[in-house]
């Protein structure tokens, strides 16, 4: 948490958040957070959700997970396709029941995020911009002259989640090291057709490469303990037919519809 005098700065865009502030006693003593009416609505328009690296394994159950790109190798969960719709998200904002909710979204209005000036050193910040921040409500951010019970389990959960994000991209650079991430196209065979038609591209793991590595190489990764997550993200890889299944009943579209990208009138 940061308390320095006037409007503090941060440095870097975040992701989802539209007016992130360093949290301070000075700036923000008589705000709190109500819950949202519709409480995933800020995240209704998005493709995909940063996850971490012990996330994997649960969130590979339901979404395909894939990583942004070679040189930032930052495992995704999809959450939509073609257009920026994210189809776990219902109309009243609510995120569909049993589905695992990544913690980027469960942290959020809140994070951590570094100051202006350089260094290693993380503040505190909460995106002012979101709904639910009023000085009317009843759960302060601050009380007493200090953080409240509510605002410091936020911050406990917001840690929690620095330090896995922290540790997904120290593995990661060992996926970027070997170069077994790799482009690749999704495909699917629509139904009465015999070849398949490609409908979206994304970053993943090229399974020759990773069969190719030496056994110097294969143990490295082995003593990380990062086999599971590369064969939960593989696996995963079975849910895009499910995501075209998705876009088919939100938009009402036959399956060559769903995967040529096309909307209803």
């Amino acid at each position: 948490m940061s308390q320095t005098q006037g409007a503090p700065q941060i440095t870097g865009k975040m992701f989802l958040f539209e007016q992130p502030e360093l949290l301070n006693i000075e700036q923000h003593r008589e705000l709190g957070i109500d819950p949202a009416k519709k409480p995933f609505d800020f995240c209704s328009k998005i493709r995909a959700v940063p996850l971490t690296i012990s996330e994997i394994p649960e969130a590979s159950k339901r979404y395909p997970v894939v990583f942004m790109s070679k040189e930032e190798p930052v495992p995704l969960a999809i959450v939509g396709f073609h257009d920026d719709n994210n189809l776990f998200v219902d109309d009243d904002g609510n995120w569909e029941n049993y589905a695992y909710i990544p913690g980027y979204l469960r942290r959020y209005p809140f994070a951590l995020a570094g100051e202006s000036g350089g260094g290693d050193r993380l503040a505190f910040v909460v995106d002012r911009a979101y709904e639910g921040v009023s000085t009317e409500s009843s759960r302060k951010l601050f009380q007493n002259g200090e953080l409240s019970d509510f605002a410091k389990q936020a911050m406990e959960f917001t840690r929690t989640y620095e330090s896995d994000r922290r540790l997904t991209d120290q593995l990661m650079k060992a996926l970027k090291k070997y170069d077994i991430i790799q482009p690749q196209t999704a495909q699917y065979t629509p139904a009465g057709e015999t070849e398949p038609r490609p409908f979206t591209q994304y970053f993943g793991i090229d399974e020759q490469k990773l069969t190719a590595l030496s056994d110097q190489q294969f143990l490295e990764l082995r003593q990380m303990n990062i086999f599971g997550v590369i064969y939960s993200h593989i696996h995963s890889l079975a849910n895009w037919r499910d995501m075209i299944s998705r876009r088919m009943r939100r938009f009402k579209l036959s399956e060559r519809e769903a995967i040529s990208g096309a909307r209803p009138a």
